[in-house]
């Protein structure tokens, strides 16, 4: 759960927002709209902040300029934190998804929302298929076999039914999910840890309050 409060500067009259890394994405991409700036194509694999628009932000921050903001709302400025914010989320390194998990968690921000980790979904046995008639549905059935049975003293040879079934949703797709879930969580902790190590966010006080780890397990 993210964690949002004020706290007063001693000797200041500005206001610093706490905010939790989850809640700042959100507040960065969804109320502020800042955009990705994704770094060109690179033949080689790098880690950390790269040499993206992150790098340059950081560049300027070391020389002491100010950040600029991106045209990205309707009329004003996206706010110099919330490019800070965007920049670093650019920069995600490719063992942790690259551009691909840069996208998802911008865009996940922006919709307030989480990755789908099937809260409650418990695989169920079902027939593979269902038939349906006018005496309504039944399961279907295939011949896996015959029998030699004696009915009314006779010798008959019968069919053996069976009814085929499979798991759903399969345990492969829950487990899935849920190695989604953990991906992305494993993201916001790079993107936590890169924002409090480069120090760059003046009215934003990044809170080290990270979402559940595995929100599926009690007491995690």
């Amino acid at each position: 759960m993210s964690i949002q409060r004020q706290i007063g500067r001693t000797g200041g009259t500005k206001v610093k927002r706490a905010l939790g890394v989850q809640a700042a994405l959100e507040w960065a991409f969804r109320v502020e709209q800042a955009q990705l700036e994704l770094p060109p194509p690179k033949d080689v694999t790098e880690e950390g902040f790269g040499f993206g628009l992150e790098y340059v932000l950081l560049q300027r921050a070391m020389l002491g300029c100010k950040v600029d903001g991106g045209q990205n709302k309707m009329g004003s400025y996206a706010h110099p934190d919330a490019e800070v914010i965007a920049a670093t989320v650019a920069g995600m390194p490719n063992s942790l998804g690259g551009i691909r998990m840069a996208i998802q968690v911008a865009e996940l921000a922006r919709a307030g929302m989480t990755p789908d980790w099937m809260p409650g979904v418990v695989p169920r046995c079902v027939p593979m298929e269902i038939k349906t008639n006018q005496h309504g549905e039944r399961a279907s059935t295939i011949v896996v076999g015959t029998e030699r049975v004696k009915t009314r003293g006779k010798w008959r040879t019968v069919d053996v039914l069976a009814c085929p079934v499979m798991w759903r949703p399969h345990p492969e797709q829950i487990a899935s999910a849920r190695r989604g879930y953990e991906d992305w969580w494993q993201a916001l902790l790079w993107v936590r840890d890169g924002l409090l190590v480069g120090g760059m966010l003046r009215e934003v006080e990044l809170t080290k309050a990270m979402p559940r780890t595995r929100p599926w397990l009690a007491r995690t």
